[in-house]
């Protein structure tokens, strides 16, 4: 029986508004959930998030409805930098979030790390230098025992070098995001990072995303995980929804319970799927005990 749900992919942001790659991204009126975004208009947010923040008391009103115990915050560059506002959620609701800072340097790693936030993210898939350039933070990151977020592309040049980067920091606990871009070609390879040291796992963020075209209730991205989970093991293997973006196609609690309801996994791997390792990587502790909430339409 799944007790605990941690959520181990999610992003927050008070305001939209950066350039990537000489583009534009932002909330296109003050009044709209949608964003410019790469010269195109998109829905960012959720219809009903009509000011253009995510903001951390909105997600807490979505996983407490969800039961989601605590989520782990990551950046992307499309959002930009929200180190400001990520520590000060960080230090609001430290038993709900693990908030990971954006760096592109060793100074600003050590800010980062002095400011309280616990890990650093990086989209790994927008970057065009070799990831050995980003060495010395990570190796403060070990020192100092913050976690490692990285998003990878489906360079297997790309594969190669985080494989490396986790040979030479061995203690550093990382997190390979987006399920290892699931529906790629590059799946396996970046699952099978998992095989390179004892303190890497691979959590699902953006799984639902990258199989939208089948949507609800995913049996395609249930088989990759069971796939998945016979590569690796179930133990190397988290849960994240991506929220929010995720969540304008579906609500956030569909993000998992496609999991729960499924035949295909046992209850013990959906436990641990679902939050045990999660608690364990991340450390959670103090975790709320949210009862279920009966709709008004049931």
């Amino acid at each position: 029986m799944v007790k605990y749900i941690i959520d181990a992919h999610s992003h927050l942001w008070l305001k939209q508004d950066t350039t990537v790659d000489g583009q534009q991204i932002c909330q296109l009126e003050s009044n709209r959930s949608r964003s410019l975004f790469f010269g195109e208009e998109r829905q960012m947010l959720p219809p009903f998030m009509i000011d253009g923040k995510n903001s951390a008391e909105v997600f807490l009103s979505n996983m407490d409805y969800a039961q989601v115990g605590a989520a782990v915050v990551v950046q992307e560059v499309i959002d930009g930098n929200q180190n400001d506002y990520l520590i000060t959620v960080q230090q609001q609701y430290p038993d709900r979030f693990f908030c990971m800072g954006l760096a592109w340097n060793l100074d600003e790693a050590k800010v980062v790390c002095e400011a309280g936030l616990k890990g650093i993210a990086f989209p790994g898939h927008r970057m065009h230098a070799p990831l050995q350039t980003l060495m010395p933070i990570f190796k403060m990151m070990e020192e100092k025992g913050m976690v490692l977020s990285m998003c990878l592309g489906e360079d297997e040049k790309q594969i190669a070098e985080m494989a490396e980067v986790i040979q030479e920091c061995p203690r550093l606990k990382v997190a390979i995001g987006h399920f290892g871009m699931v529906t790629t070609p590059a799946f396996k390879s970046q699952v099978m990072l998992a095989r390179c040291g004892e303190n890497v796992m691979v959590e699902s963020g953006g799984i639902t995303w990258l199989y939208n075209s089948e949507f609800y209730p995913y049996p395609s991205a249930v088989r990759s995980i069971k796939e998945a989970a016979d590569w690796v093991g179930m133990d190397r293997l988290m849960w994240g929804s991506d929220y929010p973006r995720t969540i304008t196609a579906i609500t956030y609690k569909m993000s998992y319970d496609f999991i729960v309801k499924t035949k295909e996994l046992s209850e013990q791997d959906k436990a641990k799927f679902l939050g045990e390792n999660a608690i364990q990587f991340y450390g959670f502790k103090h975790l709320p005990e949210l009862p279920y909430i009966k709709n008004m339409s049931e």
